[in-house]
């Protein structure tokens, strides 16, 4: 791997990390446009370059990273996470990690799926003369006919609120990310949603619950593959990690601002596209 295509593959990281279309897809498929081949150091350059965008997150958030009720529901939903992964490493190190047809297959069908969650989320009420009555504090009354969603306006708000059963069902949404293209971030997210988490509370518990996994996945991964920071790989790896994580600082901003005012459809539209551009390239 030249430093070049680990510059590339440091920018691509940064961006997709944690943006709900999937990083380790967008990887895998910059691999195979790059003609970086399909070695075991390219698939651990891949884990291993995610801890550049972990850092990111610790260094953006270190005050919540260091409150013991919010690492107690980090830990919680690290649970189920921890242990597929750990049972299922071997499975997805040999059969999906550079398996372009997976990742396609994932990116297009997640596409659809964050759609149609958002459609659903979203929908209007059955009645549009009914109102909604906030109580809290003497509460406030909100029409459905002002256009605003109950779903957005009925959550709990802040880490803090999140329940520990809240926190592992989150983490078994994750799960699903094992499989590559699927996206850890739209998983998480998606869940947290459903769950009745507002977008900001579940896009930045998704981005702190990044922090044990991709440690876990690095970790193993060096563990399994210890040559993976011989002389010639070193300076791929340094390169990868220094800008994966100056972009994801970068992309964390952006994603906070973005759901002030937008939902997750544009990035569904956009993993449709990207499936179908990229199955064009690969297999066309």
């Amino acid at each position: 791997m030249t430093l070049l295509n680990s510059l590339i593959f440091g920018i691509i990281e940064g961006i997709t990390e944690f943006l709900p279309i999937s990083s380790t897809g967008h990887l895998i498929l910059a691999g195979q446009l790059l003609n970086v081949g399909n070695s075991e150091f390219v698939k651990s350059f891949e884990i291993i370059i995610q801890l550049g965008a972990i850092l990111a997150v610790v260094v953006l958030y270190r005050k919540q990273l260091f409150n013991i009720s919010v690492l107690k529901k980090v830990a919680v939903a690290f649970i189920p996470t921890g242990i597929i992964g750990l049972a299922l490493y071997k499975l997805v190190k040999t059969y999906l990690l550079g398996n372009q047809a997976v990742v396609l297959w994932a990116m297009l069908l997640g596409g659809i799926a964050l759609i149609v969650f958002e459609l659903w989320y979203k929908r209007p009420a059955k009645n549009a003369n009914d109102s909604i009555n906030l109580s809290a504090n003497g509460g406030a009354n909100v029409s459905a006919n002002a256009g605003i969603d109950a779903k957005d306006e009925i959550v709990n708000d802040g880490i803090a609120a999140i329940s520990y059963k809240q926190s592992f069902i989150v983490g078994l949404c994750q799960s699903v990310a094992i499989i590559p293209g699927v996206s850890r971030s739209a998983a998480t997210i998606v869940g947290g949603l459903a769950l009745g988490l507002s977008r900001k509370t579940i896009v930045e518990f998704s981005f702190l619950l990044a922090v044990p996994v991709m440690l876990a996945a690095s970790g193993l991964d060096i563990i399994k593959n210890p040559d993976v920071f011989a002389a010639g790989n070193f300076m791929p790896l340094v390169v990868g990690f220094i800008v994966s994580f100056i972009v994801a600082a970068l992309s964390i901003k952006f994603l906070l601002g973005f759901i002030k005012k937008y939902d997750f459809i544009p990035f569904g539209i956009y993993r449709i596209a990207a499936a179908i551009v990229f199955w064009l390239v690969i297999f066309g």
